[in-house]
């Protein structure tokens, strides 16, 4: 059977605290059936006649589960002009100049204007000067803004004056740069154009992706009818090749309840875990809801939701047995989910924060006390660079507190928000590890909330499983558990540079879904 082997002469990492690790692994049906000696393993093998591999020790490890990955907005990313390196809007219009789209729009994601040499906003009248006839949209980074063409801009109704949501310049004109609702808005606007094969060709490329990056189980978040749809056609394709854990939209509430669906509907493949709420924006945007204004602006931001809409989506999916998985970023943000958390109860239930950038102490205790589980994102350490001059330095000590919440008993577990941040692992173990080093200003502040690598690796298997609802089957190779595992190039643990890594195969249930060096 092609998901029934043994593998010897290697060294594999079963889990991490406690790490433990064997030279052998019998696995059975997809399933680890045995870790340990390799005369023993070779026995089972023997009896059994399983195929042997040697790995010529090479070192295994669990797959990765990233809890927060945009599945259906990586697959697009992948097809669209990458602005993510962009030092200057000169660059910008240059790259768009050069770039050929067969679509109806022209689409590009990735630029932020605090990389800009010119460090300010690009505006629909720089992507004028390259693109009139067609409608353009390129996404800032944190995928909570984006600048349109004019063309774009009159396709989407967005150049109305009064929309809080559309930037303007001096004068009041709206210059392009559209954020939070009006940026959801322009969105919509590109999908109407895309057929349930656009949206399955996305899915199967980003899964890929994900399996030669090692990512074995995806949470995708923000995932909406038109990609669930696409999902269950490639699962009954058998197209799957990643284990895909779906937060849908809030507007997919009423058809859930019609359908009687709730929390853990699927398998081990495909399962619908619950709701995703965007309750604020970013920080690179200034549109994350802090209880004090901005170091670097007189706002505030802003909620994306109401207290009171909230409370009531938060209740209805609660009751038909959904887990909330909601965006806070602002510490004021923070504060509101809470409040509605501690209402509907949250013991067991695993509800969920999404990014917590920005956590006071009093915070810290509160998600810690209610047993809330928080998917983090340690690559936003390095892209944002710049936060210290966003939130001030007596704020920042509350950026990205990942040490302090695994002290305080928080369930803590790993993403990227990809595609806002590479999916590769090994980028963001580096940050979670190093904070991005002396070179950043918010090392010198929080140097104390670098993760050994052993916590860091933890996160990225068994806590993230545990915040998926999966680690009775996943985030460790023990007996029993999905034979879901990478072979790498070098053991982590004596690395000089976790960046370095690489990986050379991943195994989904056994099944070999990425092979980037030959056989083993």
């Amino acid at each position: 059977m092609d998901n029934s082997f043994c593998l010897v002469n290697g060294k594999i990492y079963l889990s991490f605290k406690p790490t433990k690790t064997a030279n052998s692994l019998v696995v059975i049906n997809g399933r680890v059936a045995y870790a340990g000696d390799e005369g023993r393993a070779r026995g089972i093998a023997d009896s059994l006649d399983l195929r042997v591999i040697d790995l010529k020790e090479r070192v295994v490890l669990p797959g990765f589960i990233d809890s927060h990955v945009h599945l259906d907005e990586l697959g697009m990313y992948l097809e669209m002009l990458n602005l993510k390196d962009v030092e200057s809007i000169e660059e910008l219009k240059r790259r768009l100049k050069l770039y050929i789209e067969r679509g109806k729009w022209v689409l590009g994601h990735g630029w932020d204007q605090e990389r800009l040499k010119e460090k300010r906003f690009p505006t629909r009248w720089d992507l004028d000067d390259v693109i009139k006839d067609k409608p353009v949209m390129l996404t800032r980074i944190c995928l909570h803004a984006a600048v349109l063409n004019t063309k774009a801009m009159e396709i989407t109704g967005l150049l109305e004056k009064e929309n809080p949501d559309v930037i303007k310049n001096d004068k009041g004109d709206p210059i392009g740069v559209i954020v939070e609702k009006a940026f959801e808005k322009a969105r919509e606007k590109v999908k109407e154009d895309l057929t349930q094969e656009d949206y399955m060709r996305f899915l199967c490329n980003a899964m890929d992706f994900a399996a030669s990056q090692g990512v074995t189980t995806v949470g995708f978040v923000s995932c909406d009818r038109n990609s669930l749809m696409a999902l269950h056609r490639l699962k009954s394709e058998k197209k799957l090749k990643i284990r895909v854990r779906v937060y849908l939209n809030p507007d997919t509430l009423k058809l859930l309840e019609d359908l009687g669906i709730r929390g853990g509907f699927g398998d081990e493949f495909l399962r619908v875990n619950g709701l995703k709420i965007l309750a604020d924006g970013s920080l690179g945007a200034r549109t994350a809801w802090l209880s004090e204004p901005y170091s670097d602006s007189p706002t505030s931001g802003g909620p994306n939701i109401s207290r009171d809409e909230l409370m009531k989506i938060v209740e209805e999916a609660d009751k038909n047995g959904l887990q909330l998985a909601i965006h806070g970023i602002g510490d004021r943000t923070i504060d509101m989910i809470l409040d509605v958390y501690e209402k509907v109860g949250t013991f067991g239930k695993r509800h969920r924060i999404e990014h917590a950038s920005v956590v006071r102490d009093d915070q810290i205790a509160r998600i810690s006390n209610l047993g809330v589980v928080v998917s983090v994102q340690p690559h936003f350490i390095v892209s944002d660079w710049w936060v210290v001059k966003r939130v001030g330095k007596r704020r920042a000590k509350w950026v990205y507190r990942f040490k302090n919440m695994l002290l305080s008993g928080i369930n803590l577990s790993f993403g990227t928000d990809c595609p806002v941040e590479n999916l590769n692992p090994w980028e963001t173990l580096h940050a979670a590890v190093t904070r991005g080093g002396e070179s950043l200003p918010l090392y010198d502040i929080t140097k104390g909330e670098c993760l050994d690598l052993e916590d860091a690796l933890y996160c990225y298997t068994k806590g993230s499983a545990y915040a998926l609802f999966d680690e009775e089957n996943l985030g460790s190779l023990e007996k029993g558990k999905l034979a879901d595992f990478i072979v790498v190039n070098r053991d982590p643990f004596e690395a000089d540079d976790l960046r370095k890594l690489k990986v050379l195969e991943t195994y989904v249930g056994g099944i070999r879904v990425f092979n980037g060096t030959g056989h083993v």
